[in-house]
C-alpha cells in the first residue's frame, strides 16, 4: 500500500500546481518536453516527471519544497553542461534555472552579480563592456553555476585565481526551501563549501564575483604542430610552462585539427597538437612571453593574435556543440616526465572518431597562492591536469561509441603511474566515476564537506550530483 500511495503522489505531481510558483511547468505532454529535458551531452537521455522552469529565486524555493513534499528526486539545471548529465533526472523534478541569466556589473567596485542559469558567454559579454572579466570556462556555453561550484578553471586562473577564488557571495536555496546569503560574514561554513564542493548544499540562484581588468583585446589563440612532433612539443612545453608568467594561460589540445573558419581546409581533421594561449596583460608583453613557443619547429598554423577576449572565449564553441555524445576520463598529473609524455603521445591519436581529443590545463600561478584550507578545491599544487574526451555523433553506430569509450579508458589506465591521486570534480563523468568523488577532495576536505552537508542538507535532498553524503 505504501508503494502504491507513493506512486499515486508521483502521478499527481505531473499535474499539481506548485504553490507560489510563477514560472512554467513542463511535463511529458508538452510539445517542448524533449527539448526542455535535453542537456549538452546528447548521450544523456533521462525523463523527469516535471521540469520547473523558474522565473526567480522564489520559484526555486517553491520547487524545492514541492519536490520534498512529494518525495521526488531533484536535479538542478543551470547551464546543463556537465558531462555526467546531472542536470536532468529520471522520474523526478528538474529545477530549471535556464531562464535566469541576468548579469549586472558594477564597474566602480569591479563586481558582477550573475544569476544561476547564466552561461559564461553572458558574463563575458557584460563584463567586457567595462574591460573587466573573471575566471570562466574555455567554452562560452558552459554554465556559470556548475563550473563555479566545482572550482572553476580557465585561461585567467593563473593571473586571477580559480572562479571560486573570485566568488564573493552567493544566494542559496537550501533543502528546506530557505533562502540564505553565503559569504565570508554570512554562513561562512556554507560559503566555504560552495567554493568547490559542487551542488551538494543547495541551489545557488545568484553569484557575486570579483572582476579584474582584462581586455577588451588580448593576445590569444592556438599554435598547431603535426602529431609527429608531439613528443618534442610536450618536452619543450614542460619547461616553457614552468617558466611562464602568471598572465599567460595555456591549454594543450591533442587530437585532430577542427574545421574552424580561420584554419585552411587542407588542415581540417589532420592529427595535431596545439598549445592554446591567452595572455591577460599588455599585448606587447604577451608577444614576448610566447616568442619562443612560436619559434618551435615549424607550426602547421599559428593563430596567436590580438583579438577580443569574447572572441577568444567562444572560438571553439563549435567543436563541442550541444547534442553530440561525450564521455570523459580525467586525472591530475604528478608532472610531465618523459615517461608521462610517452604515454600521452602513444595514446592521444588512437581514437577512431576525429572529434575525440585530450586536453591538458596548466595550473600554477595565482591558483597555488590561495591557502589549501580556504576552499574545498584540493588540486592547488598540481601543475597539470588532463581530460580525455571521447566524442562521437548521435548517428554513429553503437560499436563506434563503444570504441571511443574504450579508447578513453585505456588512455586513462595507461596514465596510472603518473596520476597525482586527485582529480577536478567537474571532469568526473558517469557511473564509473561515481566512486572517485572523495579523490577530488582528499579525506580531510571530504570529511569537512560532509559535516557542512549534514548541517544544511541532512537528508541528502541534493544527491543527483557528484554526491557528498551527510556525515
Amino acid at each position: 500500500m505504501a508503494a502504491e500511495h507513493i506512486g499515486r503522489l508521483r502521478e499527481e505531481a505531473t499535474v499539481m500546481r506548485i504553490d507560489g510558483f510563477r514560472g512554467r511547468l513542463i511535463t511529458g505532454g508538452d510539445a517542448d518536453y524533449d527539448s526542455a529535458r535535453a542537456v549538452w551531452n546528447g548521450a544523456v537521455d533521462r525523463r523527469p516527471r516535471l521540469i520547473a522552469r523558474c522565473a526567480g529565486t522564489a520559484d526555486v524555493a517553491a520547487a524545492v519544497r514541492f519536490a520534498r513534499d512529494h518525495d521526488l528526486v531533484i536535479a538542478v539545471r543551470g547551464g546543463g553542461h556537465n558531462v555526467a548529465g546531472t542536470a536532468v533526472c529520471d522520474d523526478g523534478v528538474v529545477i530549471d534555472l535556464s531562464q535566469m541569466r541576468a548579469v549586472s556589473v558594477d564597474p566602480a567596485d569591479r563586481t558582477a552579480s550573475v544569476q544561476g542559469g547564466a552561461l559564461w558567454g553572458d558574463v563575458d559579454h557584460e563584463t567586457q563592456a567595462h574591460a573587466l572579466a573573471t575566471t570562466g570556462g574555455i567554452v562560452s556555453h558552459t554554465g556559470v553555476a556548475g563550473l563555479t561550484l566545482g572550482g572553476g578553471i580557465g585561461f585567467l586562473m593563473r593571473a586571477h585565481g580559480l572562479t571560486v577564488d573570485n566568488l564573493l557571495a552567493a544566494e542559496v536555496v537550501t533543502a528546506d526551501g530557505s533562502i540564505l546569503r553565503a559569504s565570508a560574514d554570512d554562513h561562512p561554513d556554507l560559503y566555504w563549501a560552495l567554493r568547490g564542493g559542487g551542488g551538494n548544499f543547495g541551489v545557488v540562484t545568484t553569484f557575486r564575483f570579483a572582476l579584474h581588468p582584462v581586455g577588451p583585446l588580448v593576445l590569444a589563440g592556438p599554435v598547431f604542430w603535426a602529431a609527429d612532433h608531439t613528443t618534442d612539443v610536450l618536452r619543450f612545453y614542460r619547461d616553457f610552462a614552468a617558466g611562464a608568467p602568471d598572465e599567460l594561460g595555456t591549454v594543450v589540445r591533442l587530437g585532430t585539427i577542427p574545421p574552424l573558419p580561420a584554419i585552411p581546409d587542407e588542415l581540417h581533421w589532420r592529427p595535431a597538437i596545439a598549445v592554446v594561449c591567452c595572455y591577460a596583460g599588455p599585448i606587447a608583453d604577451g608577444e614576448r612571453a610566447v616568442e619562443a613557443l612560436r619559434r618551435l619547429r615549424t607550426p602547421l598554423v599559428d593563430l596567436l593574435a590580438p583579438k577580443p577576449y569574447t572572441a577568444h572565449q567562444s572560438a571553439t564553441d563549435g567543436t563541442v556543440p550541444h547534442g553530440w555524445h561525450y564521455y570523459w576520463k580525467a586525472t591530475d598529473l604528478v608532472g610531465l616526465s618523459d615517461d608521462a609524455i610517452s604515454v600521452i603521445t602513444d595514446h592521444a591519436y588512437r581514437a577512431r572518431s576525429p572529434r575525440s581529443y585530450a586536453v591538458m590545463f596548466h595550473m600554477g600561478g595565482a591558483v597555488t597562492r590561495v591557502p589549501h584550507a580556504a576552499t574545498p578545491y584540493a588540486g592547488r599544487d598540481i601543475a597539470h591536469n588532463i581530460n580525455i574526451d571521447a566524442v562521437w555523433l548521435p548517428a554513429d553506430p553503437e560499436e563506434h561509441a563503444a570504441a571511443e569509450t574504450a579508447w578513453a579508458r585505456r588512455f586513462f589506465d595507461a596514465l596510472q603511474p603518473h596520476r597525482a591521486g586527485s582529480v577536478y570534480v567537474n571532469f568526473l563523468d558517469a557511473d564509473d566515476d561515481a566512486g572517485r568523488v572523495r579523490e577530488a577532495y582528499g579525506d580531510r576536505i571530504y570529511r569537512r564537506l560532509a559535516e557542512v552537508k549534514a548541517k544544511y542538507d541532512p537528508d541528502n535532498t541534493f544527491r543527483h550530483n557528484k554526491n557528498i553524503r551527510p556525515g
